[in-house]
């Protein structure tokens, strides 16, 4: 039902401000500021991408916790298709993502409401728990890995193949 609201009060508060502005300053100034806003947002979401890339590829070299950045790259894709939305009500919200400190805020709001249990990174499995639970589970652990052994059986003296 939320989501159904914000698809119906989105395009009203945009057709409002198209009205609006382009009665105060007209039709064709209107239009170049959405023209403009959608330029220099392509701009702006390519060179938060490349940062926000550029993060992630650092948290995966550390094996780090990947969900900062990986949050923070979702924000900049939706920012970008914000930004390409003609209109001003959806401009000023892309344009807001893309402000690092507002990210940075939305991700720990979308944080505190979204529990994680787990994430995998290759054979290693770390459990973070974010509401403030204190469960420790001690362990002890054998690697069982098979150790390699050859699938043909050892050549006796020399094969006739070669010389000597």
């Amino acid at each position: 039902m939320p989501l159904l609201l914000l698809f119906i009060a989105v395009p009203l508060i945009e057709i409002g401000l198209f009205i609006q502005v382009g009665g105060a300053i007209g039709l064709w100034p209107t239009l170049a500021i959405v023209i403009v806003t959608a330029i220099i947002g392509t701009a702006l979401v390519r060179q938060q991408g490349a940062l926000a890339m550029d993060q992630l590829r650092r948290s995966f070299n550390a094996l780090g916790d990947p969900t900062e950045p990986l949050a923070h790259g979702a924000m900049i894709l939706f920012s970008g298709a914000l930004l390409l939305t003609p209109g001003f009500f959806t401009d000023a919200v892309g344009f807001a993502l893309l402000i690092p400190a507002v990210r940075r805020a939305a991700f720990n709001w979308l944080r505190a409401r979204v529990q994680v249990q787990s994430f995998t990174m290759g054979a290693e499995t770390r459990t973070r728990h974010y509401r403030g639970e204190d469960d420790v589970i001690d362990g002890d652990f054998e690697d069982v890995t098979p150790e390699k052994r050859p699938t043909h059986p050892p050549v006796e003296g020399p094969s006739g193949w070669t010389k000597h």
